[in-house]
């Protein structure tokens, strides 16, 4: 895990102000992946207790813009964000109990897949999002079946 001179660096290196809350939603990002806002908003507050909403929100926007954070949303989930960026990885999600993990490109660099038809558009990323059962509730899943 960074620390939080590592932090500061990254924000730096973004051309962003160095600020506490910036460096609080960092830590909290990277502590808890694939965290939705109020998970995020509840671990900087344990550091920060007077942060306000609008401030997580507002430094969550800017970290994403400035791709030191990236923000992903499965069909019918929330917002969730994670400190892996810049390698084009997927995710399998739990369809039971939402549980999300992150998946390597089966081949290839960034984009690791290829359109049939790029339709003129210079393609410089693909998302893939699995769908199915973690082992846990797959377990669940088959224990209940059983007679």
């Amino acid at each position: 895990m960074p620390t939080g001179e590592d932090f500061q660096q990254m924000l730096r290196g973004a051309a962003l102000r160095v600020t506490r809350p910036r460096i609080a939603v960092l830590t909290a990002v990277h502590a808890h992946p694939h965290a939705d806002t109020d998970s995020i908003i509840r671990a900087v507050r344990a550091d920060l207790p007077d942060v306000s909403h609008q401030a997580v929100y507002d430094s969550l926007s800017t970290l994403t813009a400035a791709g030191l954070v990236r923000k992903i949303q499965p069909s019918g989930s929330v917002a969730r964000y994670e400190s892996r960026v810049g390698d084009n990885h997927h995710h399998v999600v739990c369809r039971s109990c939402g549980a999300i993990a992150d998946v390597d490109c089966a081949v290839g660099e960034a984009p690791c897949l290829t359109a049939s038809d790029d339709v003129g558009f210079a393609i410089d990323e693909a998302e893939v999002i699995y769908w199915g059962q973690c082992p846990d509730c797959a377990t669940a899943l088959n224990v209940r079946s059983q007679p």
